[in-house]
């Protein structure tokens, strides 16, 4: 049976955990330092590789030092090394993923909107750019980048902005591309509305099923599409549906990450509220709702519904993931907030049992020490 270890950063720090499925229990093990803040990893479908993407910059913050390094990953005890020289990218990078050939690397930026494709030579490291054909339909402010099932086209999703302070919102879209030994071609806008009042941030694809799930930050919703081989995906959505417990409350929200379950039945998601007022160097919780909705997934029709809401125990869930047997999903919290009544929310990695029904069961939240950094990602990986 394969070991599957879990990996959370904090700044530039990435930490292995031995990750104990039967007691839904995490042990730290040895850690590797970045050379900047780690913004994302992806495994090499081999999984004897991984990718992590940094940067000097942040929420907010453009930075000025921009990097995709390459990792061996030890295939018995998961822990990581770097493995060549990094690669320097133009900006702040927000994602990254390997195509399913082991070929390339893409990489998603925010500001400015934009993917790049580098070539990943033999022995695991970084080759050069990939020169495109075109110039390519990027969008408003990148989150995500996927490469289809298919592998011959990819998804870049454009999440937009809010309107704010009299400027008027940038629309939202996902961009589709058709992929062709790492040259990227211009393939579909899929922007309901013309992309206002559409702010997707993540996307997943069912293991069997020809459905992609679409969390929609800014409006708090779960959008399913089907795909289309002409356009990537569908035109318009099969369905929409509200993430959060109460749609109505005041807190300003937005969903998060997106995973469905790697048996198809049910896809989960992260709600996320936005703190409020500076206190203390860190932000004043506002509230709402922070936690991972459930919802059961049609077998006949794809159609997601939802089955429940379980609290997060942290603030701001930006990531997490499931074992491949569907048995732990564990949530990571990016930074501690403080409450108006003056007790402090930690950040921390919050570990749920899985069950049948696909319905999550609280188990213990381990702490989590962020100084003056945040937990920004987390993830597991499954050695060879």
């Amino acid at each position: 049976m394969s070991k599957t270890v879990f990996y959370a950063s904090v700044g530039p720090v990435l930490t292995a955990y031995d990750l104990d499925i039967d007691n839904a229990a995490l042990t730290k093990r040895g850690a590797i330092t970045l050379p900047a803040n780690v913004q994302y990893l992806w495994p090499h479908p081999s999984r004897r590789y991984a990718y992590v993407v940094s940067s000097t910059g942040g929420p907010g913050i453009a930075g000025d030092k921009h990097f995709a390094s390459a990792l061996v990953v030890d295939p018995a005890s998961g822990d990581m090394r770097l493995h060549g020289e990094p690669a320097l990218l133009p900006s702040r990078p927000i994602h990254t993923t390997v195509d399913a050939s082991g070929a390339f690397l893409l990489t998603a930026f925010n500001v400015p909107s934009n993917v790049t494709v580098h070539r990943l030579n033999t022995d695991g490291t970084i080759g050069p750019l990939r020169p495109q054909a075109e110039t390519l339909d990027t969008g408003i402010f990148a989150h995500q980048v996927r490469m289809m099932p298919s592998n011959r086209a990819a998804a870049l999703v454009t999440r937009g902005n809010n309107a704010e302070d009299g400027k008027a919102e940038d629309p939202g879209a996902i961009k589709t591309f058709s992929f062709d030994n790492g040259v990227l071609r211009n393939l579909a806008s899929i922007a309901p509305g013309n992309g206002l009042g559409f702010g997707p941030r993540h996307l997943d694809f069912h293991p069997t099923e020809p459905w992609a799930f679409v969390s929609i930050e800014r409006q708090n919703k779960l959008y399913m599409y089907k795909l289309d081989e002409r356009t990537g995906l569908a035109r318009e959505p099969s369905f929409i549906k509200e993430t959060l417990a109460d749609p109505r409350g005041p807190t300003e929200q937005g969903a998060g990450a997106i995973h469905v379950h790697p048996n198809g039945k049910f896809v989960y998601l992260t709600n996320r509220s936005f703190p409020a007022s500076p206190s203390g160097g860190r932000k004043m919780s506002a509230g709402g709702e922070n936690s991972v909705a459930v919802f059961a997934i049609d077998e006949k029709t794809g159609e997601p519904t939802h089955i429940q809401s379980i609290d997060g125990l942290g603030v701001q869930l930006r990531t997490f993931s499931i074992d491949p047997d569907g048995r732990i999903l564990i949530a990571a919290s990016i930074l501690p907030v403080a409450r108006p009544d003056g007790t402090t929310v930690s950040a921390g990695l919050t570990v749920f049992r899985m069950g049948g029904d696909g319905k999550l069961a609280f188990v213990r939240k381990y702490d989590v020490d962020v100084g003056n950094f945040q937990q920004f990602w987390s993830g597991m990986v499954t050695l060879p």
